[in-house]
C-alpha cells in the first residue's frame, strides 16, 4: 500500500527539477524508505505503478490530506458515516499521522508529534502488563503501543468508519495483525457494562472532548470502569492540556467523579494531558 502526502512528495518534485533519476523517499507517510524511479513523466514505484507530475503535483497542494495510490491513481483518505454524519480523514505530519473528525486533530500536534503524543500517556500507567482495555480506539496509536507489553488488549472504537480510515494507515496496520489486539464495535458507554469484573490490570481512556462524548465523562461510566479494573489496577484518562481554562474546569468534575465511583490516588499527569487513578 502507497500513501502520499505532500511531505513525501516534495522532495520528488525536487529531484526532477535536479535532473535526479532515482531517489530513496517514503511511500507509507515516513514509516519506511524506498527507492522510487524519477521520470520524464512522472515516477516508477517499486511495484510497477507510475504516477505522473500533475498528480505529484496535486497532492503537494494539499497539505491536510493524504492520498492512497490504487491502480497508479489516487483516492484520498477521507470518509463520511452517514450514521453519525460527520467525515474522518489522515492529516499528515512529519511523523505517524492524525485523523481529523470534522476538522478537529484527535492528537496533539503542536510541537509534538502523534507517536509521542502516546508515548507519554503508556509512560503514565508504565509498567503495562496483563489485560488491557483500550476505551477508544481512533487510529488505534494507544491499542498498538500499549500491546507492546500487554499480554492481551481489547480496544472499543464507536464508529465502523474509523476502521476504514485505520485500514489505509499505514502506521495502524498493527490493529488487523497483532494478535494481542481484539477490536470490538460499539460505544464504550455500552461495551464496558457488558464486560466481566475486575478483568482487566491496565484501562486506557481517551475520550473525544466533552461536547462530543460526555457519557464517557460520567460518573455511572467511571463506576464501570471501576468495576472492570482488578485491585491494584491502573486508570489513565485523557483530559487536553490541565493548564487551560477548559482543562482546568473539566479536570476538577473528572477527579471528583473518579473519587466517587472509588478510585484512589487520583493524581495529575499534566505532560501526558491527562490524570491517573488506581483501585
Amino acid at each position: 500500500m502507497v500513501v502520499l502526502s505532500h511531505i513525501q512528495v516534495a522532495p520528488l518534485l525536487k529531484a526532477k527539477e535536479e535532473g535526479v533519476e532515482r531517489l530513496a523517499v517514503s511511500l507509507d507517510l515516513n514509516l519506511t524508505q524506498s527507492e522510487v524511479g524519477i521520470e520524464a513523466e512522472g515516477i516508477l514505484l517499486p511495484d510497477g505503478q507510475r504516477l505522473k507530475w500533475e498528480q505529484l503535483r496535486e497532492i503537494e497542494d494539499q497539505k491536510n490530506a493524504c492520498y492512497v495510490v490504487i491502480e497508479s491513481g489516487l483516492e484520498r483518505v477521507h470518509y463520511f458515516s452517514p450514521r453519525f454524519q460527520r467525515a474522518y480523514s489522515l492529516y499528515p505530519t512529519e511523523n505517524a499521522p492524525t485523523m481529523l473528525l470534522a476538522s478537529f486533530p484527535m492528537h496533539r500536534i503542536k510541537g509534538i508529534d502523534p507517536q509521542e503524543d502516546t508515548r507519554r500517556k503508556i509512560r503514565a500507567i508504565a509498567p503495562i502488563h496483563g489485560r488491557v482495555l483500550d476505551t477508544t480506539m481512533g487510529l488505534g496509536y494507544t491499542a498498538i503501543e500499549a500491546a507492546k507489553y500487554a499480554s492481551e488488549l481489547l480496544t472499543i472504537e464507536l464508529d465502523a468508519t474509523v476502521l476504514e480510515v485505520a485500514r489505509r494507515n499505514p502506521w495502524s496496520q498493527q490493529l488487523f495483525t497483532n494478535p494481542k489486539i481484539t477490536t470490538t464495535i460499539g460505544s464504550a458507554a455500552d461495551v464496558v457494562p457488558g464486560l466481566p469484573p475486575e478483568s482487566f490490570h491496565f484501562i486506557l481512556h481517551d475520550p473525544p472532548t466533552f461536547k462530543l462524548a460526555g457519557d464517557l465523562y460520567s460518573g455511572e461510566f467511571y463506576c464501570e470502569l471501576f468495576r472492570v479494573l482488578k485491585r491494584n489496577g491502573k486508570l489513565f484518562h485523557y483530559i487536553g492540556d490541565l493548564e487551560s481554562a477548559h482543562g482546568a474546569s473539566v479536570v476538577r468534575g473528572v477527579i471528583r467523579r473518579l473519587q466517587e465511583a472509588g478510585f484512589q490516588r487520583v493524581t495529575k499527569a499534566p505532560e501526558a494531558f491527562g490524570v491517573v487513578a488506581t483501585k
